[in-house]
């Protein structure tokens, strides 16, 4: 086997085992599968020699089965950009099992798995394995934390695709938000700084101009690919590849998949309701940003946001709701008693009922020379893929909400230094009093109170920021390799023009606002009492941070999206 075991220079690696050695599980990755627990996967599966050298596994392609290693070594392989990049990522023995994440999500492999020696192995197929995490208690709660565990790992290590691109492009930012944003591991090329792109290019005959690329070890291209055709070839579901989805005319449609969504679309299905969800880029929404959070009822040590959404994607599809990716919704159009979605990409979806919870985006700082640095330097999200792109140097983070509070205390833990500026006095005024206590006896930790950002400044990346304090006009420079921002919330309403009452600034108006608000006869919604989660429009409900009045709190986002569906059967029934 043509391997070396290495690191790459331009991403932090965790150590690298010894070829012979199998890789400690430290994590909880890499648990070893019990006797009796082998036995139940057994029913469905079968046993078979392995020989050394065969792939079970190969990186970019997809992957039907499970497998359980009785006895011999795997290796788990990045392909690199070359055969001379090959490096072992893992090493396996008997008791353990392979995969992650993207085996229960139907998505390719991001890895190479392949046997260092003769052994024998337990085959189990996918959909199986799907079945046993959905109503297996031990084994589900056994597979997935370490499938989580696992995607997490290879993000860090910069496994999977690869993204050559400038910094400079909006088609690069679109591609590496595309893919942070659906925890895709992979890793970005800068054409502008990595020596090796220009000889990576040169080999895949392309020529920068038409970059960026994808590229998957060094063979398969996809120049400036959409977004679906991204997700098409990693297998997250598109609009295309669920014909049926475009053809029927669903009980009910969601529209978008943030807590709200994702919570209405486990409970319709839940409820035997036909349901579809379309979300333009990734599950999970704003929260999917959030590092860590640590009020959320019954996670006592907290969760990211990235993990509870992936928690609930899975759970949506035990029930049966089809989630599709990259599906932008354009309008909405009453049609023969339903509503119809045309998308962006071509066709529409119809449901008999629709549920709003498109949420709301960060404002961006209105800053001169900000949008330059976007994607490269500053950013609107405080993930693990963010703060691997920080390294340990100095960063500024501007907000006082919550999310700006879960990056500081995220975020601090990793770089030398967080200046959190907020316009106010008063840090708790906006954030919850556990996270401002974890910020003030944090000693990498300066709040800047009174304080906003005046100008920014760095080429390609950025190198300082000019503050002012609000109060006393006093100005100060602070040099900050990256700048986070989380300040206010703005509707993703702008698709649906004069369809619904809005407010006046754009959130939707339910229940007897959205009443009171028409009175026009066409946008009542009838001789009934609105339900409080109606919009203008019967059939059409909305909840989470679109909604306005909404709290703005995973919880409550989560609680009226259950309560949406609850309230959908009751229009069924007077229909």
């Amino acid at each position: 086997m043509s391997t070396r075991t290495s690191s790459e220079d331009t991403t932090p690696v965790r150590e690298i085992p010894q070829v012979d050695d199998e890789t400690p599980d430290e994590l909880g990755a890499f648990p070893r599968l019990t006797d009796d627990q082998v036995a139940t996967l057994e029913v469905g599966g079968a046993r078979r020699p392995v020989r050394a050298g065969e792939v079970l596994t190969r990186e970019g392609e997809p992957s039907q089965d499970f497998f359980v290693i009785l006895s011999g070594k795997v290796a788990i392989i990045d392909e690199g950009d070359g055969e001379s990049e090959r490096r072992i990522l893992r090493v396996h023995g008997p008791g353990r099992f392979l995969g992650e994440l993207g085996l229960l999500e139907g998505q390719v492999a991001f890895f190479t798995a392949e046997a260092m020696e003769d052994g024998e192995i337990l085959v189990v197929p996918a959909e199986r394995v799907r079945e046993l995490v959905a109503h297996d208690l031990v084994l589900s709660d056994l597979i997935l934390r370490a499938y989580l565990v696992r995607r997490h790992l290879l993000i860090g290590l910069g496994s999977g695709f690869r993204i050559i691109g400038s910094c400079y492009s909006p088609d690069t930012l679109r591609l590496r938000e595309f893919a942070m944003r659906n925890r895709l591991p992979h890793r970005w090329i800068d054409v502008e700084q990595d020596e090796r792109a220009e000889q990576l290019l040169r080999s895949l005959e392309v020529a920068p101009e038409d970059t960026p690329v994808v590229i998957w070890h060094g063979e398969k291209v996809l120049r400036n690919p959409p977004n679906a055709e991204l997700a098409r070839v990693v297998g997250l579901p598109v609009p295309d590849t669920v014909r049926d989805a475009t053809q029927d005319v669903c009980d009910l449609v969601v529209v978008g998949a943030g807590p709200a969504g994702l919570a209405a679309s486990v409970y319709g299905a839940s409820d035997g309701l036909n349901t579809v969800t379309l979300e333009s880029v990734a599950a999970g929404g704003q929260a999917s940003t959030s590092s860590r959070i640590e009020n959320y009822l019954g996670f006592p040590a907290g969760i990211s946001g990235a993990e509870l959404a992936e928690r609930a994607v899975i759970q949506a599809g035990k029930f049966g709701a089809r989630l599709l990716v990259s599906a932008e919704v354009t309008g909405l159009v009453p049609e023969d008693g339903h509503h119809a979605l045309p998308l962006a990409d071509g066709g529409v979806v119809r449901g008999r009922a629709v549920v709003l919870a498109t949420g709301a985006r960060y404002r961006k700082l209105t800053v001169p020379g900000i949008e330059a640095l976007e994607g490269t330097s500053v950013y609107y999200a405080a993930t693990h893929q963010e703060a691997r792109m920080c390294g340990t140097d100095p960063v500024a983070i501007v907000g006082g909400g919550n999310s700006a509070g879960q990056a500081t205390v995220f975020l601090a833990d990793g770089v030398s230094h967080v200046h959190l500026l907020i316009r106010s006095s008063d840090l708790g005024k906006s954030m919850s009093r556990y996270l401002v206590d974890q910020i003030e006896r944090h000693p990498r930790v300066t709040v800047h109170r009174n304080t906003e950002v005046r100008t920014v400044h760095g080429e390609k990346y950025l190198e300082e920021i000019m503050v002012e304090n609000n109060h006393t006009g006093e100005q100060d420079t602070l040099r900050v390799r990256a700048l986070f921002v989380f300040i206010g919330a703005m509707p993703y309403t702008g698709w649906l023009a004069d369809t619904i009452a809005l407010d006046d600034h754009g959130f939707v108006l339910t229940g007897m606002d959205a009443v009171h608000v028409r009175e026009d006869g066409n946008r009542r919604i009838g001789d009934r009492s609105p339900r409080t989660l109606e919009t203008s429009l019967p059939g059409l409900f909305a909840t989470g941070d679109v909604r306005s009045g909404s709290v703005k709190r995973v919880a409550s986002a989560v609680g009226e999206g259950a309560m949406a569906v609850r309230q959908i059967h009751e229009y069924f029934d007077r229909s």
